[in-house]
Order: C-alpha cells, then sequence, then structure tokens
C-alpha cells in the first residue's frame, strides 16, 4: 500500500481539527459532568422503561427482579456496567445511548438501597 503525502498546510489542518475535536470532547465531557442528575427522569425510567420487563414492581417478570436482596451478589460497578451495556445473549438491553455513566451509577445505587420499591 502507497503511503498518503499530505502537504505541510493540510497536515496543520489535521493537527488543528485534532485540537479543536479534543477541545469539544473536553468541554462536552465537562459539562455533562457539571449537570446535576435528574432524580425524578431517572426514578421514573426506571419505573417504566426497567418496570416493563424486570415488573412494575421490579420484583420480576420476563426480567430478573431488581430489589435490594436479588441484586446483592453484584456490585456498584458491576450493576453500572449492566446498566450501561446490557447483558449478551439476553433480553436485557445498553442504555449507554441514553444514560451517562453517573445516571448509570445513580439507578444502581438506587436499585442497591431497595429505594425504586
Amino acid at each position: 500500500m502507497k503511503a498518503m503525502r499530505w502537504s505541510g498546510t493540510t497536515r496543520r489542518r489535521l493537527r488543528e481539527l485534532g485540537a479543536l475535536a479534543a477541545a469539544l470532547g473536553c468541554a462536552a465531557s465537562a459539562s455533562a459532568a457539571a449537570e446535576p442528575i435528574d432524580a425524578a427522569k431517572l426514578a421514573n425510567l426506571v419505573r417504566q422503561d426497567c418496570g416493563s420487563c424486570h415488573g412494575l414492581t421490579l420484583r420480576g417478570g420476563l426480567g430478573k427482579p431488581l430489589t435490594a436482596d436479588s441484586l446483592a451478589q453484584w456490585d456498584r460497578a458491576q450493576l453500572t456496567n449492566i446498566i450501561l451495556d446490557g447483558v449478551p445473549g439476553t433480553p436485557m438491553p445498553g442504555w449507554r445511548p441514553l444514560l451517562d455513566e453517573r445516571e448509570a451509577v445513580w439507578i444502581a445505587d438506587m436499585l442497591k438501597r431497595g429505594a425504586a420499591q
């Protein structure tokens, strides 16, 4: 395969675009981190969206129960990963396209405390 040759101007523009993309990425993640958690929105998501498979009382349905007792075997990081990435080979979808990590941690903590029941 023949190596591509970039002109000095093109290389400079690519570096500038890379720096801009990095700056925008940092700004976006910093602003997301600064936003407060919308507890009401997340509690509603758990009740409605999670409840559609795990039962409206979260005591089980198509999906396993999401009670504090049934989740005792998993730690916060494990639950956060399950929420964000789902469980391959099961109907449990990943919620990463809709939730950020802080929101998934908040949900995991709420479920571990049994606060969703």
